[in-house]
């Protein structure tokens, strides 16, 4: 259990020592996301996944994910359904390689991280941002022949710190 949750949950919140810990915490975890997505050895876990026009549905993150480890990337999506889908959890798992991978920071410390990720199931531009002291982040994924961007917003998480399960290939 992170010290965040512990301490979030004391009455003590205001307390100038305890704030000063929560916030320490996260910057650390936020420090460790961008040096993930530097290493290109990161998992976003999402939480919520929002379509086309606003609609959006909570979601498992150990089975709806965007992963990359060195050039090759993977996006999954899996929706707790009685239908198995073409991944044997109930949605898609696409593979693909990354390219044009491209970082920037603006001037308050918020990161965008874009990549095209190319594969025999998916053509798309992935676009991350993550605000400064915080590993929190969205990634929308935009397919290039279709306009049904994707959005995934969860917890970014080195590779190694993660607990995705990937279903079956598309």
């Amino acid at each position: 259990m992170s010290m965040t949750l512990i301490l979030t949950g004391c009455k003590t919140q205001k307390d100038p020592a305890v704030k000063a810990a929560i916030e320490a915490e996260e910057q650390m975890e936020f420090d460790m996301a961008v040096k993930a997505l530097n290493e290109r050895d990161f998992v976003l876990e999402a939480d919520r996944i929002t379509f086309k026009y606003g609609r959006y549905a909570y979601v498992t993150p150990n089975t709806n994910f965007i992963s990359m480890s060195g050039d090759k990337a993977t996006i999954q999506l899996a929706f707790n359904s009685p239908y198995a889908g073409p991944n044997g959890i109930g949605g898609i798992t696409v593979d693909g390689t990354a390219s044009n991978v491209k970082i920037q920071t603006d001037k308050k410390g918020n990161i965008t991280y874009s990549m095209a990720v190319l594969g025999s199931g998916v053509s798309a531009t992935v676009t991350f941002r993550m605000a400064q002291g915080s590993n929190k982040c969205t990634a929308t994924v935009n397919p290039n022949f279709r306009s049904n961007p994707i959005t995934f917003s969860g917890i970014l998480y080195p590779k190694s710190e993660s607990s995705v399960f990937k279903g079956t290939l598309f």
